[in-house]
């Protein structure tokens, strides 16, 4: 498990329920994860944006905030939460209209119970750490 840096997150992923806590940390790392193996992305600031542990390309400003969390009036879900002035919800849902449950033009939606998509996700976890490198090329 990666180490938290910042207590107050650390803090608000110790306040979940356990279930909740293991599925949050396991999307956690598929973040960093990701961001690891995406070029041009950089180190990630991990920090709490709306009260919700949110990850941000602070040093190379090459993409769009990531956030996640869980809340206890959909206790069965998590959500990964994307800018909302932006298209990527839009363009995962073309993607993945079958994969993932979306909340409007802001979050995919996942179930608490079964395993990961990684795959996918990591798709859409790229789209947005490197948004505005994308909007540079067109």
């Amino acid at each position: 498990m990666l180490r938290f840096v910042e207590p107050q997150v650390a803090a608000h992923f110790d306040r979940y329920p356990v279930a909740v806590k293991k599925k949050m940390l396991a999307l956690r790392e598929l973040v960093f994860d990701v961001a690891a193996k995406t070029p041009a992305v950089g180190e990630l600031q991990e920090t709490l944006k709306w009260g919700e542990p949110a990850y941000l390309t602070a040093k190379t400003k090459s993409g769009s905030t990531v956030r996640m969390d869980w809340k206890p009036k959909s206790p069965d879900s998590i959500a990964i939460y994307f800018n909302c002035n932006t298209t990527l919800v839009d363009d995962f849902r073309s993607i993945f209209a079958s994969d993932f449950e979306f909340e409007g033009n802001r979050a995919i939606v996942l179930k608490l119970k079964g395993p990961l998509p990684k795959k996918e996700l990591s798709i859409c976890i790229a789209a947005s750490l490197t948004y505005h490198l994308d909007k540079k090329r067109t």
